[in-house]
C-alpha cells in the first residue's frame, strides 16, 4: 500500500462558491492509474469517524496497490488532535502541501504552521508543493524599508520556490485543475514518487525475507532482458564527391570560361557557381547590383569577367544546338590559366587553401602572381557587406569544409532562377536544375543523358509521389539533409528514394522511422493508429531490408502490445514464426509466472514482488 498525506487549503478564498473539487479528489477521479468509482471515493471521504482530523480517500493504483490518502485542509483541525496528526505524517510515504496562489493566508498557514511540523517529522519522505490557481490582480510588494505592509494579494513563484528549497521539495504550479495539470503534470510527479515508494518497500521486504529465511517454497521467475535491436549504420555522405564528379564529367554544362590567348576552355555550371559566390550571381543576372549593394563585388565582377554574345567558337562542348552554353571571357590571363584548379577547389567545398596554392604554384612560378590569383579567389568568395574573412586563409586549414552548397543551394530550391527543367506533380509545377539532379541521382543522370523522352523535354511529369514528398526529395539532393515530420512522411520519402535509387536517403528515412518509434512510450504504442504490420510490409516491398528486420524485432520486443492489435493477424507465417521465437516476455517466462502465482495462492502466501 501507499500512504499519502495532503496538507493545506488549495481553495480560493475569494471564489469559494465556484470552486471546483479539490486537488486530491480531482486526481483520484481522473487518473487512469487509479481505480475506484465515484461512489466509493465519496463513501471513503465521508467516513471520518475513525480519524476525524483528516478526510480519508481509498482507491487502488497500478491495478492492485492500495492507495490511502489523508487530506487535512485546515490547521485548527490538524492541531486539535496532535497525536493522530503526528502518527499520520510519520507513516506517510509521500507528503503533498497545497495552497492557492490567490490566498496568501493559506500560504502563510502552510509556511508558519505545517512546515515546522513536517521538518521535525520528515525522514527522507518526498514532498510535493502544489501552488494551485492562476494569479489575479497581482501587485508588486512594497519595497519601502519603512513600510511593513504586504500589498501583494498573490503568492509569487519566488516565494513558492523558496519554500520548496527549505524542504528539498518538488515545486509545481497548477494553473487549473484540468486533465493536463492534474493528469499529466501533478499526476506524473506523484506517480513517479509512488513508484519510488513501491520500489523501496519491495526492496525492504526482499531484504527482510532473505534475512529471516522464512520463505522455503519456489522462487519467482526471473524476467530476462529483451534481445538487442539490430543496429543501423548510417551511410557516409558523398555530397562533395558528387559535385566533383559533375565537374570532371562535364555533364549539363551551361557556362564556358575562356581567354583569347589561352587555348583551353573551362566548363562549369551556373547553379554551383552562384551557390558559392555573389560575383557569379551578378555575372549571370541572378541578382542585380542594387540587390548586392557591395562595390567591391561589383568591381571584381567587372574586372575579371565579361559575357561574350558573339557566335560560337571551337573548343567548347555543347549540350544541344538549341541551348548552347554561355561564353564568358576571363580578362586576366593568369587567372584563366589557373581557373580549372580554382573551380576544382570551389566544387570541393572551398576550404583546401594549401592544395589550391600548391596547384597554382605549379603553373605560376612568380610568387607575386600566385598571391594575386589567390587574392582574386578570396574576392570571389566574399560575403556582401562584410570584411573579407578569408584574408588569412591558412587559419582555415584545420577546419571542416565551408559547405557552401548545402546551405546556399537551398536558395535555388523550387525557384525558377537558372532552372532548366520543370516537374509536373499533382497539377502543380516544381522548377529544378539538371546539373544538381544529375550529380546527386544516378537515375536522373541516366534519364537526362540517355535516349529517353526526358533528355529533350523541359516539362517532366512525375507520378506516384505527392508534391510535398517530392519537394523533400529535392531538398535532400540540394542540401544533403532532410527531416521528415513524422513516420508516415518518412515512409513516403523512403519510397521516393527507393524509386530513384538514392540509398543514403533511404537510410536516413529508416533511421528517422526507428528513432520516432523508439521514442514512443508503451502507452502511446498501444493507442496509436499507425499500422506497424503495414509499415513492415511496405519496408519489405521497397527493399528496405534493414528497416524490415528492425521492425520484426520491434514487434517481438513489444509482443504484449502488438499481439492485441487486429493487424497482428496479417503477419505472414514466416514473420509470425520469427516474432513468436523472439517474443518478449517469452512463453517460458509466462508459464513460470502462472505456476508461481498458482503456488502463492495455494499456500496463501504473500508475493515477494508485490
Amino acid at each position: 500500500s501507499i500512504h499519502i498525506v495532503a496538507l493545506g487549503n488549495e481553495g480560493d478564498a475569494f471564489h469559494q462558491d465556484n470552486r471546483p473539487s479539490g486537488l486530491i479528489r480531482t486526481y483520484l477521479g481522473r487518473s487512469p492509474l487509479v481505480s475506484g468509482d465515484e461512489s466509493s471515493l465519496l463513501l471513503n471521504a465521508t467516513s471520518t469517524v475513525a480519524r476525524p482530523v483528516f478526510t480519508e480517500y481509498q482507491a487502488s493504483a497500478f491495478g492492485n496497490v492500495k492507495l490511502v490518502v489523508h487530506d487535512c485542509p485546515v490547521w485548527d483541525i490538524f492541531d486539535s488532535d496532535w497525536y493522530t496528526s503526528r502518527n499520520l505524517i510519520g507513516g506517510a510515504d509521500i507528503i503533498v502541501i497545497k495552497y492557492n496562489v490567490n490566498d496568501k493566508f493559506s500560504f502563510h498557514e502552510v509556511k508558519d504552521n505545517y512546515i515546522p511540523v513536517i521538518k521535525r517529522a520528515l525522514n527522507s519522505v518526498p514532498v510535493i508543493i502544489a501552488a494551485v490557481g492562476t494569479r489575479q490582480n497581482e501587485e508588486l510588494p512594497c519595497t519601502c524599508p519603512l513600510c511593513t505592509s504586504d500589498r501583494g494579494s498573490c503568492v509569487s513563484t519566488t516565494e513558492g520556490i523558496q519554500l520548496a528549497k527549505e524542504l528539498g521539495a518538488t515545486y509545481l504550479e497548477l494553473h487549473s485543475l484540468d486533465d493536463f495539470y492534474i493528469g499529466k503534470y501533478f499526476g506524473g510527479v506523484l506517480e513517479y514518487f509512488m513508484i519510488q515508494a513501491l520500489n523501496q518497500k519491495t526492496s525492504e521486504k526482499m531484504k527482510k525475507r532473505k534475512m529471516s529465511n522464512s520463505f522455503h517454497g519456489i522462487r519467482p521467475p526471473q524476467l530476462e532482458q529483451p534481445e538487442k535491436m539490430p543496429v543501423l549504420k548510417a551511410e557516409a555522405s558523398h555530397y562533395n564527391s558528387d559535385l566533383n564528379s559533375l565537374l570532371s564529367c562535364c555533364q549539363c554544362v551551361d557556362v564556358v570560361f575562356y581567354h583569347p590567348d589561352v587555348k583551353d576552355v573551362v566548363e562549369a555550371h551556373k547553379i554551383v557557381l552562384c551557390a558559392v559566390s555573389h560575383v557569379f550571381m551578378l555575372l549571370f543576372n541572378v541578382k542585380s547590383p542594387s540587390d548586392i549593394q557591395d562595390a567591391s563585388i561589383i568591381h571584381t565582377t567587372q574586372d575579371l569577367f565579361a559575357v561574350n554574345r558573339d557566335a560560337t567558337f571551337p573548343g567548347a562542348s555543347q549540350e544541344s544546338s538549341g541551348n548552347p552554353p554561355l561564353r564568358v571571357i576571363v580578362k586576366d590571363v593568369l587567372f584563366c590559366s589557373c581557373l580549372s584548379d580554382i573551380l576544382r577547389f570551389i566544387y570541393s567545398g572551398a576550404f583546401q587553401w594549401e592544395e589550391l596554392e600548391e596547384d597554382i604554384r605549379k603553373k605560376l612560378k612568380d610568387s607575386g602572381d600566385v598571391s594575386n590569383v589567390i587574392e582574386k579567389v578570396k574576392c570571389i568568395l566574399k560575403t556582401p557587406g562584410k570584411i573579407n574573412c578569408l584574408r588569412n586563409y591558412k587559419t582555415y586549414q584545420s577546419r571542416k569544409p565551408l559547405w557552401f552548397y548545402n546551405t546556399s543551394l537551398k536558395f535555388f530550391l523550387n525557384k525558377p532562377m537558372l532552372a532548366d527543367v520543370v516537374f509536373e506533380i499533382q497539377g502543380t509545377t516544381v522548377p529544378a536544375h539538371r546539373a544538381i539532379l544529375v550529380a546527386r541521382c544516378e537515375v536522373m543522370a541516366a534519364m537526362f543523358n540517355g535516349n529517353y523522352m526526358e533528355a529533350k523535354s523541359v516539362l517532366i511529369p512525375v507520378y506516384g509521389v505527392s508534391k510535398e514528398t517530392f519537394l523533400s526529395f529535392l531538398e535532400y539532393l540540394y542540401t544533403d539533409s532532410c527531416c521528415p515530420a513524422g513516420i508516415f512522411q518518412a515512409m513516403c520519402l523512403l519510397i521516393c528514394a527507393e524509386m530513384y535509387q538514392v540509398s543514403r536517403l533511404q537510410h536516413i528515412c529508416e533511421l528517422s522511422i526507428i528513432t520516432q518509434l523508439q521514442s514512443m512510450p508503451s502507452r502511446e504504442l498501444a493507442s496509436m493508429n499507425l499500422d506497424i504490420v503495414d509499415l513492415l510490409k511496405k519496408a519489405k516491398f521497397h527493399h528496405s531490408d534493414c528497416l524490415s528486420t528492425w521492425l520484426l524485432h520491434f514487434i517481438a520486443t513489444n509482443y504484449l502490445i502488438f499481439s492485441q492489435k487486429p493487424e497482428f493477424q496479417d503477419l505472414s507465417v514466416e514473420e509470425r514464426s520469427f516474432v513468436e521465437k523472439h517474443r518478449w516476455p517469452s512463453n517460458m517466462y509466462l508459464k513460470q509466472l502462472a505456476e508461481y502465482r498458482k503456488y502463492i495462492h495455494s499456500r496463501k502466501c504473500r508475493c515477494l514482488v508485490m
